[in-house]
């Protein structure tokens, strides 16, 4: 069964909406592996900072049903069609990889280009999948984290209680 790992991220009402997240995904998709919480500046556009975690399970169902659970997840937490990309949002969850599937579907890619593009997606993901390798680079998480330019990085984990046992 492959793992999934999703990039999950808020700015409005962050704890809540992180809180919530977690809790709806642990409905739909059982155990979760949990990274850090990381409070991490918007990135793209003005607006409040994020909380940024990535969250791993295991799953048969296909990438195109968990995507789909996805976006219903981030609509029962208070996303709205006007929250998109390079704006601020309740929710924000990912599809980041798939075991080693990688996608050729532009509306589909897995694995995202935003592991190896921003902080808030691959420190959390060297965190709990160091040892992975990514599909295309072949290069483990934990190397790739190691050689991100970290120069101006504004990232830091916040304490997040019993985010396990909500």
């Amino acid at each position: 069964m492959p793992t999934v790992h999703i990039s999950v991220g808020s700015n409005i009402d962050r704890e809540k909406s992180i809180r919530s997240a977690i809790s709806e995904l642990r409905l739909r998709f059982g155990y979760l592996t949990l990274s850090n919480v990381y409070d991490t500046e918007a990135v793209g556009f003005d607006g409040d900072d994020f909380y940024n975690l990535i969250v791993a399970f295991e799953s048969s169902e296909s990438p195109k049903n968990i995507n789909h659970a996805l976006n219903e997840i981030e609509e029962k937490c208070g996303r709205t069609p006007e929250q998109k990309k390079f704006n601020s949002r309740t929710l924000d969850l990912d599809l980041t990889l798939y075991g080693d599937y990688i996608s050729a579907d532009p509306k589909l890619q897995i694995p995202r280009k935003e592991i190896t593009q921003y902080a808030f997606v691959l420190e959390p993901l060297a965190e709990i999948a160091g040892d992975l390798k990514h599909p295309v680079s072949k290069l483990s998480y934990k190397a790739l984290w190691q050689a991100f330019d970290k120069s101006g990085l504004v990232q830091k984990t916040v304490i997040f209680k019993a985010l396990e046992n909500d």
